[in-house]
């Protein structure tokens, strides 16, 4: 470090006037040494805290945390209630705009032809007053959107279904009394008219006739008492439900109501609770308490127009919460995770359990053995926590290291089996507010910039850059997809840029590299493949989805394949080759003319497209839900991601051999005028994509737009990104470290950071949202990272580079993967719902 007087330079003795010039002078020398003192003690303060949490350290605290975490989901459920049927019923919040969340679960929002399948052949009654009458209406309402509340009051109202032999009822039962005890008693006495659902409610009445005294609360119990009974057997039949007292808003209910208080309505729920839950005559399992739409209600009944009845937001919250209860055990809907039993595992989730088990059991039995040869360990490196590469080429695995590696992944998929097959961890909706999705974005714009780092080249889109590119649009991707922002139409446009701009990554490299090496051999082939589907094949497995599930893998692969047809077909055109004469450039241009022409074919022909997708056994691979639609749609949206990519490639490594480029450190791109020139157009196309994206009405409108536009953005990126020299000189350590493990990070989300195949929120925490988050993300990120390391570990045995024996390998997995869709297609793996 230098000192003050190594800094100021020697000057001559001044006097009078003169002062102010080398006070001047010595400031500047002390802000100068001070900002070196900032360098250091922000470079020492990473270091610092690098070297005590490495990425091993943070693994270990995982794996910890994941252990006490089971335990006390487990204790929770044993000793605190696990059903989530009673959570459904009983507890929740309000997430914003009417959107309710039930403790612990997810709520299915059902639609018109759902309701009508469950409920198919059955006969539901609501039996109470005008607010069991309001519940009527909004269930019925789920089921026929188009009912209107036009029955008279006080008086017995019907809705039937006649395709469906459907029937709704209401029953005006306004008081707990004898009334209601003897059609309770005929029901249970005449099987031909017991209803399949009984929903049931009332106290208001007996408050406002007999002015809330204490001689008709005694009386409420005494009725009450008498109806258990008759509920409780009626429950052995039927799905019986009473509805706790909603509260009310005193300060609008009439001057006939006044009686109706708050209080008044606690003691009479007390009763309720007293006799239905506690009471010999009721089991647990019997007659079901319905308070999630009370609790619901304290928060709205300032809304409601009388004080009395409940806004129509609320009485929908009990509509669906009673649905969900009803139906979820039938339709298993997968955002429907309350009331829902885990079904058994299939054949293939056994048989990969067995996979892994003999994998413990083998390595186990050759550590016995004495099998302990090792790769000598790779030194961590302590600025990145990523690995550094050997000097020389890393030694074979043992032949314990495969087993082992297996084992890792055992224990990783009974992570994944248990956060999002079991019914161990809990599961929450979504909810989109800006600051659920622009604030993270905040803080991880904060931790990139504090870990930027010199890039050890200044080249146009090198490794360092490309990784720490792919790093921030995977970081907003995970915020983009756990915070639901897809509802907000501009940041789905720009997330829909970002999925364009990977696969404009995969054009880029794959075509430079096939440029630059010429190696079309098929070990390299293999190596990609494996390394892209590895993680995919093994969870289509573990959690039994289909392949297509897993968009973006699909997607990627063919993308590589058709790369690779097009570069490696007659004539194989090389940058060797062009070295020797120029022409060969048009050839290039001609084989990529080729393949723009090729993919409009397949964009405006959806039929020989599915068509084509639709052969087995290509169609195993690519249909959902028993369609190929979702990866036309898949197909279509990025089209020309991947020919852009590849264009900007060669035009690129072109002008690059050319010399036509300044890629030296500090050094501009191009000559100032034309870099300043290119920066402004750069700059004016990125935010007029922007403003575009930010005015999109509907989704299905900007989509026909994105295949040909998106493109702009991307060029616009790059070359803010690569003209100044001094932005080429730097990366962020922070974001390249995670686009090194970007493609885990995507696959891996699905199931240990999402829950419901990525419909939902998975909750290790509950009650605290933000302290959940921190911990499942973190927990998730260290899981995405050892995957990789599992997933390179295995492609250097499972790909050996000898040509004859990987033939050999790749017949054996042709073998076993067409008995696997000869089993599937008897024992068909189920996609999601």
């Amino acid at each position: 470090m230098e000192t003050e007087e190594e800094v100021v330079p020697h000057e001559p003795k001044r006097t009078g006037g003169a002062a102010l010039p080398l006070l001047l002078d010595y400031t500047a020398a002390c802000c100068h040494g001070g900002a070196k003192m900032a360098v250091l003690a922000y470079s020492l303060g990473k270091r610092e805290i690098n070297q005590h949490f490495t990425i091993k350290n943070a693994k270990l605290i995982s794996l910890a945390a994941v252990l006490l975490l089971l335990c006390f989901h487990t204790a929770l459920r044993h000793y605190g209630g696990g059903d989530s049927c009673e959570w459904l019923l009983s507890r929740g919040r309000y997430l914003g705009d009417n959107v309710w969340q039930p403790y612990g679960c997810m709520m299915h929002k059902y639609k018109s032809i759902e309701a009508k399948t469950c409920l198919s052949k059955k006969r539901v009654v609501f039996a109470g007053d005008s607010r069991i009458r309001q519940l009527f209406y909004s269930f019925v309402k789920i089921i026929n959107p188009e009912r209107t509340e036009d029955g008279n009051k006080h008086e017995d109202i019907f809705f039937q279904v006649e395709k469906s032999s459907l029937n709704v009822d209401f029953l005006w039962y306004p008081e707990a009394n004898n009334s209601m005890k003897e059609r309770l008693m005929s029901w249970t006495h005449e099987a031909s008219a017991r209803p399949d659902v009984v929903i049931l409610g009332a106290a208001t009445w007996s408050i406002k006739l007999h002015s809330g005294s204490s001689e008709a609360l005694q009386q409420y119990k005494v009725n009450l008492t008498a109806i258990a009974v008759h509920l409780d057997r009626l429950a052995e039949h039927a799905e019986v439900y009473w509805v706790l007292q909603d509260p009310v808003n005193e300060n609008m209910l009439s001057d006939n109501r006044k009686m109706i208080t708050n209080q008044q309505l606690d003691l009479y729920n007390e009763v309720a609770l007293e006799v239905l839950k506690s009471s010999k005559y009721s089991r647990r399992s019997r007659v079901k308490l319905l308070a999630a739409a009370r609790q619901a209600a304290l928060e709205t009944i300032i809304n409601s127009d009388d004080g009395l009845h409940l806004p129509e937001s609320t009485r929908n919250v009990g509509a669906m919460v009673l649905m969900n209860s009803l139906c979820n055990k039938q339709l298993r809907p997968i955002d429907g995770s309350c009331c829902q039993t885990i079904p058994p595992p299939n054949l293939f989730q056994k048989l990969s359990a067995c996979l892994f088990l003999g994998a413990a059991v083998v390595f186990v039995v050759l550590h016995v053995l004495g099998y302990n040869r090792h790769r000598r360990p790779i030194p961590p490196d302590v600025e990145s926590l990523e690995e550094k590469k050997p000097a020389a080429a890393a030694a074979p695995l043992g032949p314990k290291d495969p087993f082992q590696a297996l084992c890792r992944m055992g224990v990783i998929m009974l992570y994944f089996y248990l956060c999002d097959r079991a019914d161990v961890f809990m599961k929450e909706q979504k909810f989109y507010t800006h600051s659920t999705f622009f604030i993270p974005l905040i803080y991880i714009l904060v931790l990139g910039v504090f870990y930027s780092e010199n890039s050890k080249e200044a080249k146009l889109l090198n490794r360092e850059q490309t990784d720490e590119w792919k790093g921030w649009m995977q970081l907003v991707i995970l915020i983009y997809h756990i915070s639901g922002a897809s509802a907000f139409v501009p940041v789905y446009m720009h997330v829909r840029v970002l999925v364009a701009a990977y696969l404009f990554q995969t054009g880029y490299g794959h075509f430079s590299f096939f440029w630059l090496k010429g190696d079309f051999g098929l070990y390299r082939v293999c190596q990609v493949l494996f390394r892209l589907n590895f993680l995919v094949v093994v969870l289509c497995v573990v959690m039994d989805r289909p392949y297509q599930f897993y968009y973006f893998v699909p997607l990627v692969t063919v993308w590589f394949v058709i790369i690779y047809a097009t570069m490696a077909m007659w004539p194989q055109i090389l940058q060797k080759r062009t070295n020797s004469s120029g022409i060969w450039h048009l050839g290039v241009l001609a084989k990529l003319l080729g393949l723009l022409l090729f993919i409009c074919f397949f964009a405006f022909s959806q039929r020989f497209f599915e068509s084509v997708f639709s052969v087995w056994p290509i169609s195993k691979l690519f249909e959902l839900d028993g369609s190929i639609h979702e990866w036309w749609f898949r197909w279509k949206l990025d089209r020309f991601a991947v020919i852009h990519g590849m264009m900007f490639a060669f035009i690129y490594l072109v002008l690059q051999k050319r010399q036509v480029l300044s890629e030296g450190k500090g050094e501009a791109l191009f000559p100032a005028k034309i870099s300043n020139l290119l920066l402004f157009l750069s700059v004016v196309s990125f935010i007029t994509y922007s403003i575009w994206a930010s005015n999109c009405k509907t989704k299905t409108e900007c989509n026909e737009m994105h295949p040909y536009i998106s493109v702009v953005q991307i060029l616009a990126f790059i070359l803010i990104r690569n003209i100044p020299g001094y932005a080429r000189s730097v990366y962020s350590s922070f974001f390249s470290w995670f686009g090194k493990i970007s493609l885990e990070l995507f696959i891996c989300q699905y199931h240990i950071w999402l829950a419901a195949d990525t419909k939902g929120i998975l909750v290790l925490i509950p009650g605290s949202p933000t302290l959940n988050i921190l911990v499942s993300t973190f927990i998730f990120v260290c899981v995405a990272h050892e995957v990789s390391l599992i997933t390179n570990d295995l492609a250097q045995v499972v790909i050996p580079k000898d040509s004859m024996a990987l033939l050999r390998r790749l017949g054996a997995v042709a073998v076993f993967s067409l008995i696997l869709l000869l089993l599937s297609s008897g024992n068909r793996l189920t996609p999601g719902t």
